[in-house]
């Protein structure tokens, strides 16, 4: 189907945004009216820099407070038609009446939509009526297809908004009831489930499909059954992407647009980490967490430390610590990358040697590479290495891993673990920060799991971590704590004090420093190491089925940190 998107979706001038939904992919463009008011160029222009560009101007939007006011005001109408005729758009969206003017008579809103219809066919253009979810009579899809089959003109139908229908928990089943060409155009937009008005979360909470918690595939199915053949056009007012650049926003919509629309390329999710690469100075603290030095790579600086099925890949250059890729284990890495590029992601070019394995990697949102592997099979990217056997066996694996993410790109990192990786977004959780909030996202599948955290704007730089499963916890921090004094984060005494009011503990976890958390399926161990650079690593222990990640000591863990950092 084609693909279009509403210039209110992204930020910039008018041509700023034609500019970055063209480079997209887009095939059409749905001009808000204010992005025309607010442009220097005529309309004829406009309509000149779309052709140029590939675009067809498939919407020109909104029209308010028309149908049942006390007087038709059809002179408003006859120059927004002359002025669409000099843009080239023939389809205007009415939206429903909100002015406390409007009368709550079905009768007399039809007969001004046929009124307007008629007149808008004089143009060559026609109408589609939305209802808004705030309408002042009319907030039911249903209600506006029932308006607009008593009205019974040609150029007059439906617009069908996925907000304005799922944000009132409406059945899109009623979706199926409408003609097909009756419905005129379809905008899409997603959001998080939120208690608030719906006006305010409409106007600042929207975001692309797959970002939120609609269930827009099973929306989209309705419309598709009803014999809708027009565009997928997205529609999208939220804060954080009129501030953004608008190419990498564009390119974000399409993406969810291709994975909404099935057409992505078919692969599996990734089943666990092959390995975690990080640059600066690690040695020590990966040394002593019990790793050992098992190979160095052929032809670039790079050790390979192995403890268990854990892997790090240090590197010698490199002037902060810092996590900058991650390996990961998947069944068909050639689909893997396939997915990625039919859903946009970068593939990153890599320089090899004539007998050195064949790694692809794309870039995740915030720059960190992707490599899909799979290690067991022969000629695998261990051979890369010809590494030796590891020595110390209390790290297992890597449990997770934790990105921090610039605030504006939260909800493109999001979309992109869910739909190139195949992950699935967990509960959005915020956490108490000595300067402000924390939010995290976890992401989960086939084995992996991943978090995604909001950096912090509190002038220090944005921490990354790699979580370390432990056969015994408290065993590895025995040793921890008589070897190496000063490497663990230290965890104040009211910690101990009121979780042993919450729970019959062991007391020997206050000694070492060990925080605790439990859920409905098990309990959780972990403890910090002090940061280097940007990254700390987390050594964990799950016991039963235990799902979480021990977001409830993460305060204590934020607050720790920013004492220790501070001046």
């Amino acid at each position: 189907m084609r693909k279009s998107i509403a210039t209110v979706s992204v930020s910039g001038t008018l041509v700023d945004k034609l500019e970055a939904i063209a480079a997209a992919g887009f095939d059409g463009v749905e001009i808000f009216e204010h992005d025309l008011i607010t442009c220097p160029l005529p309309p004829e222009e406009v309509r000149r820099r779309a052709a140029d560009l590939g675009l067809t101007i498939d919407l020109y939007q909104p029209f308010r407070d028309f149908e049942a006011m006390p007087e038709l005001d059809l002179r408003r109408a006859d120059r927004k038609f002359r002025l669409m005729e000099r843009l080239g758009a023939d389809l205007l969206l009415v939206c429903s009446n909100v002015s406390p003017l409007a009368a709550g008579d079905d009768d007399l809103a039809a007969e001004h939509l046929r009124l307007l219809a008629g007149r808008a066919a004089e143009h060559g253009i026609r109408i589609a009526y939305e209802a808004l979810a705030w309408g002042r009579h009319v907030n039911d899809y249903l209600h506006s297809w029932r308006i607009v089959r008593a009205a019974d003109h040609p150029n007059l139908g439906v617009c069908l908004d996925s907000f304005h229908i799922l944000s009132r928990g409406s059945d899109p089943i009623g979706i199926e009831a409408i003609p097909g060409d009756k419905i005129f155009f379809l905008q899409l937009a997603d959001a998080p489930l939120l208690a608030m008005d719906v006006l305010q979360w409409s106007r600042h909470h929207r975001c692309f499909p797959g970002q939120g918690g609609f269930d827009l595939p099973g929306f989209l199915s309705h419309v598709r059954a009803a014999g809708y053949r027009g565009p997928l056009s997205l529609e999208v007012f939220n804060d954080h992407f009129r501030q953004t650049d608008a190419r990498r926003t564009a390119l974000d919509a399409m993406r969810s647009l291709i994975a909404l629309e099935g057409t992505a390329h078919e692969a599996a999710a990734p089943s666990g980490f092959a390995f975690a690469e990080l640059t600066g100075g690690l040695r020590d603290l990966a040394s002593a967490l019990g790793f050992t030095r098992t190979g160095v790579h052929g032809t670039k600086p790079v050790e390979l430390w192995e403890q268990g099925e854990a892997r790090l890949l240090l590197h010698a250059t490199g002037h902060e610590a810092a996590l900058t890729a991650i390996g990961l284990e998947s069944p068909e890495p050639t689909d893997a990358v396939k997915r990625a590029e039919s859903l946009l992601a970068p593939v990153l070019p890599r320089v090899r040697a004539r007998d050195e394995a064949k790694l692809d990697a794309i870039a995740a949102p915030d720059g960190t590479q992707i490599f899909f592997c799979r290690t067991a099979q022969p000629g695998g990217w261990l051979q890369d290495f010809d590494p030796a056997r590891a020595g110390s066996q209390d790290v297992t694996h890597i449990d997770h891993i934790a990105l921090a993410q610039p605030v504006h790109h939260f909800d493109e990192a999001e979309l992109f673990y869910r739909q190139v990786l195949g992950l699935s977004p967990q509960e959005s959780l915020e956490f108490a920060d000595p300067y402000g909030l924390l939010r995290s996202k976890a992401m989960t599948g086939g084995g992996t799991r991943m978090v995604l955290n909001v950096a912090h704007a509190a002038g220090q730089p944005p921490s990354q971590h790699v979580a370390l499963a432990c056969a015994d916890l408290l065993r590895l921090a025995r040793r921890l704590r008589a070897e190496h004094p000063g490497l663990l984060l230290p965890i104040p005494a009211n910690y101990y004090d009121d979780l042993e009011a919450r729970h019959e503990v062991d007391p020997e976890l206050r000694e070492l420093g060990v925080l605790y958390d439990r859920d409905e399926h098990g309990e959780f161990l972990h403890l910090y190491t002090v940061t280097v650079g940007r990254v700390f690593f987390e050594l964990v222990q799950r016991f039963g089925g235990y799902q979480g990640y021990g977001a409830a000591n993460a305060p204590v863990r934020l607050a720790v940190q920013h004492s220790r950092m501070s001046p």
